[in-house]
């Protein structure tokens, strides 16, 4: 990242088995870290480096919220570095939504219509807005949020949110402006 002053980080909106969704909180922080880092984040600050033995256990993974709140901070950590340069712009895209997260090798079907593209200088916001959006859309026979809202309260996904924005790393409140009228 050292090489850079200006970032785009782009992400598709969708579900995550550890995080309860995944959006530009979680795109800039794990997407940002090296191996040891990642080891760090999810354990909230228990491993320092990365012990492939001890991958995915219980000891491995730590504390949900505390997993949930090192996300933020190393999303903070990511947007500090860029803001001191041009700064960063985060789009989320908001298509072929599961409850699973791309990493996953098999994922759960899809069951939400795409929604379109949203874009912010505020991660925060964005990922706020796309949590709502999802929580506004109706239960149809080609469209059913159950599952993804599900695994975000099952996971406390919001408390990414709620934590990056106590951090001051943006606002939950948000405006949307569609381009499209």
């Amino acid at each position: 990242m050292a090489n850079y002053d200006f970032m785009i980080a782009l992400n598709h909106f969708k579900g995550h088995p550890m995080g309860g969704y995944g959006g530009a909180l979680k795109n800039l922080s794990i997407g940002c870290a090296s191996q040891n880092g990642k080891a760090y984040i999810h354990s909230a600050g228990k491993m320092e480096k990365l012990d492939m033995g001890k991958l995915w256990t219980r000891e491995f993974i730590g504390n949900q919220d505390g997993f949930l709140e090192s996300m933020a901070a190393a999303a903070q950590a990511v947007a500090n570095y860029f803001n001191k340069q041009e700064g960063i712009i985060y789009i989320s895209v908001m298509n072929n939504m599961s409850i699973d997260c791309d990493c996953v090798d098999h994922p759960a079907p899809v069951k939400l219509e795409d929604y379109g593209i949203l874009a912010s200088t505020d991660p925060v916001a964005l990922d706020q807005a796309c949590i709502d959006i999802i929580n506004q859309q109706q239960v149809t026979a080609k469209n059913d949020p159950t599952d993804l809202l599900n695994r975000i309260d099952k996971q406390h996904g919001i408390h990414t949110i709620e934590h990056a924005a106590k951090l001051g790393l943006g606002s939950r409140q948000y405006t949307l402006i569609s381009i499209d009228k």
